[in-house]
């Protein structure tokens, strides 16, 4: 699909989060070609390290599923290793602490507007490690909040990253049209100033090739803000699943091994 120009930045209804309880059906169906994977004969490491961000209130557990099918797909697939990520709300800094690359506009009263930055810097500084104890660039798969790191660090190491695949991440605007915006209002922070922010990174494009899996029926990221406007190698997949559920839903699985190329089958 292409980007929908039309899709209204926005929040989406507080009662869409009921359909978040499709989750339980995806870890169900996730459970056929995961046990599949295990039946079949594990395939030798070889094939392009891949590294699996969490998204905005999980850690590696809720990505494992994913990562244990890479691995017997032959896969160098592994986990963000940074711990529960929680936007870098618990990480002590300044804006002072950012890297030169986010040129953030100064502020009188500071409340963590830049937490995620901070965080982002971290991830770069992870994935950085990783591409050069390997040898070779990384792909970055990333859910929801994941997903914005992952772009956000293929941005700022483009011979490290290799191409960036997101499942339900928001590319507009940070938390503010998500159901996190108030978690965020919460402690006192200036959601526009982060979105302008947002913004003027995209003076810099991502040049690696991007796969952005949304889903219109998302109850967590609004459906405009999950689209990529920016990026010029950039590609939209729709697929009707929750958001919490993206991590676990075969269609989704299908989708990632045949970006990645593979030649097995998760039916």
């Amino acid at each position: 699909m292409t980007a929908d120009q039309n899709a209204p930045l926005q929040a989406p209804n507080p009662l869409a989060i009921i359909r978040e309880a499709r989750v339980g059906l995806d870890m169900a169906k996730m459970l056929l070609p995961l046990t599949g994977a295990q039946l079949r004969p594990r395939l030798p490491a070889q094939r392009t390290p891949i590294m699996v961000l969490p998204g905005f209130g999980s850690d590696d557990r809720y990505t494992l599923p994913l990562r244990h099918f890479l691995k017997r797909n032959g896969y160098r697939a592994e986990g963000w290793g940074l711990g529960m990520n929680l936007a870098g709300v618990n990480l002590e800094h300044s804006l002072d602490d950012l890297r030169d690359t986010w040129e953030v506009d100064a502020r009188d009263a500071y409340n963590g507007e830049a937490s995620v930055p901070y965080l982002c810097d971290r991830v770069v500084e992870r994935v950085a490690a990783r591409a050069e104890s390997y040898g070779e660039p990384m792909t970055l798969i990333g859910w929801s909040l994941g997903g914005y790191l992952a772009r956000e660090a293929a941005r700022d190491l483009p011979t490290a990253v290799k191409q960036v695949i997101t499942l339900g991440s928001p590319t507009v605007g940070g938390p503010k049209y998500t159901a996190a915006a108030g978690f965020f209002r919460k402690r006192q922070m200036d959601l526009d100033w982060i979105e302008r922010e947002i913004t003027k990174r995209e003076a810099r494009p991502i040049m690696q090739p991007i796969t952005a899996i949304v889903s219109r029926s998302d109850g967590v990221v609004g459906w405009g803000a999950a689209q990529d406007h920016f990026s010029p190698n950039v590609r939209h997949v729709e697929i009707d699943a929750s958001h919490l559920g993206m991590g676990f839903n075969p269609a989704i699985w299908r989708e990632i091994i045949a970006v990645l190329g593979s030649e097995s089958s998760i039916d």
